[in-house]
């Protein structure tokens, strides 16, 4: 397995980590030689491919380019599988590191908080299904590949991976990176990509808009204050595409970015430059 460079970004710009793996060296597969649990992997096979992940067929860049991505709880190893232009079979697997997810433990609470009322239950389900119906687009667009940015700058606020326990019960892991800014703060788009989902007032996520960066790759963000595109807009990289705010179930201003492929949730800060 030849070593695939593994993509940080700043002002669109990407550094290079050669990542040695433990697979057949002569393979034409090129990989980073481990995979993050909630990392958007980037590989490379000769044009003219197809790959496999797992059982799943995904889409190759005319150039050999594909993308796919490692949930929070994925464990052991990541097969990849390549039929080549000839027909021949090539694969690799790839070990997947595991990380340490902060827990909270919550107790006493109105059980009122912890379960939903039915009927917004029922208007929380049928909103999130819009989204992720949104999430299915797979185009052939490659704007994933030119690095992503900060979208706002502050105080990171949460993590990807957090979990709460509340009064017993395990609630959803914190699928996104939040950022501590005041309201009205602009949000920059990460990296290019077309808008596929804005909606300015759902229940639980608020303003909500959900950028595609092509192969099933999307940033989604919520509690907007603002929108500032609409579905079918192509936007750049660093351009405003809305403003920060506490819209929906917040319980103050911040950005909360989420990431994923596909039905994947990603960690976009496993993209980003360090900052001082």
């Amino acid at each position: 397995m030849r070593p695939v460079r593994r993509f940080h970004s700043a002002l669109a710009s990407m550094t290079v980590a050669l990542c040695i793996g433990a697979a057949k060296a002569d393979s034409p597969i090129e990989l980073p030689g481990s995979i993050r649990q909630g990392e958007m992997v980037i590989g490379r096979v000769p044009p003219g491919s197809q790959v496999l992940i797992g059982e799943r067929e995904v889409r190759v860049a005319d150039d050999g380019w594909f993308v796919f991505g490692a949930g929070r709880d994925s464990t052991g190893v990541q097969r990849v599988e390549a039929i080549l232009p000839g027909g021949r079979r090539s694969s690799v697997e790839v070990e997947i590191e595991g990380r340490e997810w902060r827990i909270e433990r919550v107790d006493g609470l109105p059980q009122s908080t912890v379960t939903p009322d039915p009927v917004l239950a029922e208007r929380i389900g049928r909103e999130q299904a819009r989204v992720i119906e949104a999430r299915k687009r797979d185009d052939d667009r490659t704007d994933f590949l030119h690095g992503f940015i900060w979208p706002v700058e502050g105080r990171v606020s949460g993590v990807y991976g957090s979990q709460r326990i509340l009064n017993g019960t395990p609630r959803n892991p914190h699928y996104g990176l939040d950022v501590a800014v005041p309201t009205g703060t602009p949000l920059k788009a990460p990296a290019a990509g077309v808008v596929i989902f804005a909606d300015p007032d759902l229940y639980l996520t608020g303003g909500t808009l959900t950028i595609d960066h092509g192969h099933g790759i999307s940033s989604t963000f919520i509690h907007l204050s603002r929108l500032d595109r609409k579905v079918g807009d192509r936007v750049e990289q660093g351009e405003i595409v809305g403003a920060v705010g506490a819209t929906g179930r917040a319980t103050g201003p911040h950005m909360h970015w989420g990431m994923n492929w596909f039905d994947v949730r990603l960690d976009p800060q496993l993209l980003l430059p360090t900052r001082p």
